[in-house]
């Protein structure tokens, strides 16, 4: 679909050595959840291209957005952050940790992100969903569609599932935000979620398949479960490399016209999350320095670093001048899903998205309390006794 990388690869070296030839020597310390080696190691490589040095740390030392978010807080050495989501940004943004400040800063590329912005703070850079999807071949439905009110329907699909092993995790944490969006009761003391979500999550869980994979594509293209979770940004990517790989015998097949696999159609719509690009008040940075850090976020948020971003990496970028850039010629369909994340929360003034945010934290204490997403099977906890909990303590972190 896209076969322009090497051109605008080239524009974006072109765009640092022109722009900021001049910037600084400095070392622009960044966090971030969206750092897998290969996305850490081409983002090195290509800001030294453009004229920048900066230092970010591969997910082998951060993963999940909580953990580059307080690594950040703890360390207070940041100039910059990127990826995250709504959820983490919200919190940033309004103070909620207590190092952490994000400066006012408006990129030239500030109205190309539509309204993934925080306007004066940060900006939209990627856009993500979570997505489930299922084979309807011989492996899976036979050609049977796949249609559910809610996410957490799967359980009672009469098909074989992937869930994940582990509660911490962005994508798993998003998952989850998907499986409790119709379960809200602001009045609920479990976290502001009805008895009856927490009953169905457990379902889910006791019911699903951890394959010891990281994430679900892998499983459902092996055909171990009919029935799979994951994130848009990658999605083709990993399909057609499986493919190409020829590692097995008959692996999801095609991508913008799927052949042997489908997204379930959910009438709530899918969690979508953006990843922003905000930069942080670090102490004791000279006012040149920072406007390194600036110059640098103008550099990676612009649509040629953003359309080869979204090249090398699958993703779809917020800049709609990236969008075009990058060869989309129309909005892929794992992008034109509902999103319910912006959905009004009844009885609230929150979007889903801003209850999540108040509540993910009681949300993560419970499900470890209770011992959510075990790995063994074998030894899984027993059910709770879901009319004699004391959600008051189960909503604190355990000591």
């Amino acid at each position: 679909m896209r076969k322009i990388f090497a051109i605008v690869l080239a524009a974006v070296m072109m765009v640092g050595l022109v722009s900021f030839a001049h910037a600084e020597d400095y070392t622009i310390r960044i966090y971030s959840n969206s750092n897998s080696p290969e996305r850490t190691n081409w983002l090195i490589n290509a800001a030294k291209e453009a004229g920048f040095t900066i230092s970010i740390d591969d997910n082998t030392v951060y993963s999940g957005d909580t953990a580059a978010v307080q690594a950040a807080n703890e360390s207070k050495d940041g100039d910059l952050i990127f990826g995250l989501n709504e959820t983490r940004w919200s919190q940033l943004i309004k103070g909620t940790y207590e190092n952490l400040e994000v400066i006012d800063w408006t990129p030239t590329w500030a109205d190309k992100v539509g309204d993934f912005k925080y306007d004066g703070k940060a900006y939209g850079i990627v856009i993500q969903n979570i997505l489930m999807l299922y084979r309807n071949d011989e492996l899976g439905t036979n050609g049977k569609a796949l249609h559910f009110a809610h996410w957490t329907d799967v359980v009672d699909s009469g098909y074989t599932w992937y869930r994940q092993g582990k509660v911490g995790g962005t994508t798993n944490a998003n998952i989850n935000n998907s499986m409790l969006y119709p379960y809200t009761d602001p009045e609920s003391p479990a976290g502001g979620i009805s008895v009856d979500g927490w009953k169905a999550l457990w379902k889910y869980c006791a019911g699903g398949n951890f394959t010891g994979d990281s994430y679900g594509l892998e499983p459902l293209i092996r055909g171990d479960i009919q029935v799979s979770t994951f994130y848009s940004s990658s999605l083709y990517g990993n399909i057609d490399a499986a493919v190409e790989a020829g590692t097995y015998d008959n692996p999801l097949r095609g991508t913008l016209n799927p052949e042997n696999w489908a997204l379930v159609e959910i009438d709530d719509g899918t969690y979508y999350i953006a990843e922003y690009l905000g930069i942080l008040n670090k102490e004791g940075r000279a006012e040149e320095q920072t406007e390194t850090v600036k110059a640098f976020a103008e550099w990676f948020g612009s649509a040629e670093t953003q359309a080869a971003w979204s090249e090398e990496f699958d993703s779809y970028p917020c800049n709609q001048d990236a969008v075009v850039m990058a060869g989309f010629e129309e909005v892929p369909a794992i992008y034109t899903i509902k999103n319910f994340a912006l959905e009004k929360v009844a009885g609230t003034d929150l979007s889903y998205a801003e209850y999540v945010a108040a509540h993910s934290s009681e949300w993560t204490n419970i499900m470890t309390n209770l011992g959510f997403y075990w790995a063994d099977n074998a030894n899984a906890p027993a059910e709770p006794d879901w009319d004699n909990l004391d959600w008051a303590t189960l909503t604190q972190k355990a000591e």
